[in-house]
């Protein structure tokens, strides 16, 4: 006898963790202090989700609510990397803040949380 799977309980499932995992991206980028940034890698980690930080960099695209400062999220590399609204309103935003971008594109780690 083929015991059946219930596909859509496995989907309420799966939706609630995105939902949870969202939510805490959100909470830990909400925490992130004018003139800071913070890595995808590092709220990944800050999440509990070490190697989830393409995941992060999705939510964090996705993003409507402008009370999350999502422009303070930088790559490893300590360059800019992507912004919903296109790199110069990121780094308009970021030196608005009083954080200082070199010539090759990169944050000082001063800045780095």
């Amino acid at each position: 006898m083929k015991s059946r799977i219930n596909f859509r309980s496995v989907q309420v499932k799966q939706s609630r963790r995105k939902t949870i995992f969202k939510n805490r991206v959100y909470q830990a980028v909400k925490g992130i202090p004018k003139e800071k940034v913070i890595t995808y890698k590092r709220v990944a980690e800050l999440v509990g989700s070490p190697k989830a930080w393409r995941a992060v960099g999705n939510i964090l695209n996705k993003n409507k609510d402008p009370k999350i400062p999502c422009h303070r999220v930088i790559k490893s590399d300590r360059k800019i990397g992507g912004y919903k609204n296109g790199i110069k309103k990121k780094s308009f935003l970021l030196k608005k803040e009083g954080v200082k971008i070199n010539k090759y594109g990169k944050i000082a780690s001063r800045f780095i949380k």
